[in-house]
């Protein structure tokens, strides 16, 4: 028990490192927080016009939960406890993105950090999920309606692909927590008025 209370508080820590906002001070522009939809992420810092700030944001967000999943399934052949743990450490992670400790638990909707950690537990899972978000994207050009696409499936894919009930439960809270996240975007979405990549207008 204590083991796994360990595993899930320090995944929850690296979720934690905004990277948003890290990368932000460390190249001395505005904090993401402060403009645009004040979403600390990629999109906003895409937003700022550093594009490859934007992209190490990226990347810095995905790889936190993959290595959150990853320090969870060495600890599990190591200490032994239960082979869900991985996939709790990525909930763990993916909520200490969207309430980061370290940054006044303002956080960003954790689409990046999601992918990472779904990539981690099973690449054929994450794949999906991305091939998902991309078919999504494809069609309707709205990013977010293709991250809601991907994050609704995600348990479905889950449980085709492993059938581990608390796996498959982990990840469906993860889904619903992007839909919590994504509620001003769904909102939009019904009413027509959600950005349109390559709209102008």
């Amino acid at each position: 028990m204590i083991a796994l209370v360990s595993i899930v508080l320090a995944a929850y820590l690296i979720g934690s490192l905004s990277f948003a906002v890290i990368l932000a001070r460390f190249f001395a522009m505005p904090d993401p927080r402060s403009y645009g939809s004040g979403n600390p992420g990629a999109t906003n810092v895409l937003r700022s016009g550093h594009k490859a700030v934007a992209a190490l944001t990226l990347l810095g967000d995905a790889a936190k939960g993959a290595v959150a999943v990853l320090l969870a399934r060495w600890a599990t052949g190591t200490y032994g406890p239960p082979d869900y743990v991985p996939a709790l450490a990525g909930l763990a992670a993916f909520m200490g993105h969207l309430w980061p400790v370290f940054f006044g638990f303002k956080g960003g909707k954790g689409v990046a950090t999601a992918l990472g950690l779904l990539l981690a537990l099973n690449p054929w899972l994450g794949l999906a999920c991305a091939l998902t978000w991309l078919a999504a994207f494809m069609v309707s050009r709205v990013s977010s309606l293709s991250a809601l696409a991907a994050a609704g499936l995600s348990p479905v894919y889950a449980w085709l692909l492993d059938g581990d009930k608390v796996a498959t439960a982990a990840i469906a809270s993860l889904a619903a927590l992007i839909f919590w996240r994504h509620k001003a975007n769904i909102a939009r979405l019904l009413s027509g008025e959600e950005s349109v990549f390559g709209r102008r207008g």
